[in-house]
């Protein structure tokens, strides 16, 4: 890969978070699934702290109609922090106004229908412009030392990125699959990226994961394409489509991830969560150890 003349800024960054959460209801029938908790803090301000520690500035999230909690949530609120200020609650009232920086906007775009991740992207397209933008899916929930989308943020040079990791073959009609080709440094460039394989179709077992760094390129070829896997709009078959225009490149990423879209990844996500946890791991290390005695 050649390398440009001036490393382009990623301060856009994309949250698709309109979709229903079927598969933890009835938990999510009037809240997000975006807002279930991770120990104290939900999945979505994870995601928002991931984009910001990587540069993002503007906050570009793809709604539907239940999920006016995530907008509350990083909204202001003048009489819960009034409340706090009077009780004397400085360490609860600081954390409250750490949720959204100043320097970071919100913008809330509505999706019309559940038309697929491709669709809620393209709706992002008048807050994004003619810049390069991340897309990052709140459930999934990656642990690292530099969070993932900085790490993509350090390999950007004007071509799209989507993270990547190895999964067991049976499972590749869960994910879109990439078929990789050269080395680029800590890059491989996709050969071919396709959408929810059969094992027994799947060119790999390389899973695109919920992070992408992507150029506003892709946006024509969302418009173009019509409906793919499960009748929806797929970001998989768009990317597909970029291919013919430049190069995209999958990243291993340096983490450990969390499945939280899945009931048995959200559980593990807070124990692990809950075991690094400041206040809480020293008491919590010592309850999982008399639990297992126990059963």
């Amino acid at each position: 890969m050649q390398p440009s003349s001036k490393k382009p800024r990623v301060d856009v960054a994309v949250f698709p978070v309109a979709g229903r959460g079927t598969r933890f209801l009835p938990a999510t029938k009037a809240s997000p699934k975006e807002m279930l908790p991770i120990v104290d803090k939900p999945l979505i301000q994870y995601a928002v702290e991931e984009a910001l520690e990587a540069g993002a500035r503007r906050l570009v999230f793809i709604t539907g109609s239940s999920k006016r909690a995530i907008e509350d949530h990083f909204d202001s609120d003048g009489e819960l922090e009034h409340l706090l200020l009077k009780q004397g609650k400085s360490e609860q009232l600081k954390m409250l106004k750490s949720v959204l920086p100043s320097y970071a906007s919100c913008i809330y775009i509505r999706q019309p229908a559940p038309l697929g991740l491709g669709h809620a992207v393209l709706c992002a397209r008048p807050a994004v412009g003619d810049a390069p933008f991340f897309v990052h899916l709140a459930d999934d929930l990656i642990d690292a030392e530099e969070s993932c989308l900085s790490q993509m943020a350090k390999r950007f040079d004007n071509g799209s990125i989507v993270a990547v990791q190895t999964v067991p073959h049976n499972q590749t009609d869960k994910y879109g699959i990439v078929k990789s080709g050269a080395r680029h440094g800590d890059l491989l460039r996709v050969d071919r990226i396709v959408e929810k394989p059969k094992p027994d179709k799947a060119p790999s077992n390389l899973a695109v994961v919920g992070r992408y760094l992507l150029t506003p390129r892709v946006f024509t070829h969302l418009e173009r394409i019509g409906e793919g896997a499960g009748g929806e709009i797929q970001l998989t078959d768009g990317i597909a489509r970029l291919m013919n225009d430049e190069a995209v490149y999958a990243y291993r990423f340096a983490g450990k991830r969390f499945d939280c879209a899945s009931k048995l990844g959200y559980l593990q996500a807070n124990v692990e969560y809950a075991l690094a946890h400041p206040e809480l791991a020293s008491k919590f290390r010592g309850y999982l150890r008399k639990l297992a005695r126990d059963i």
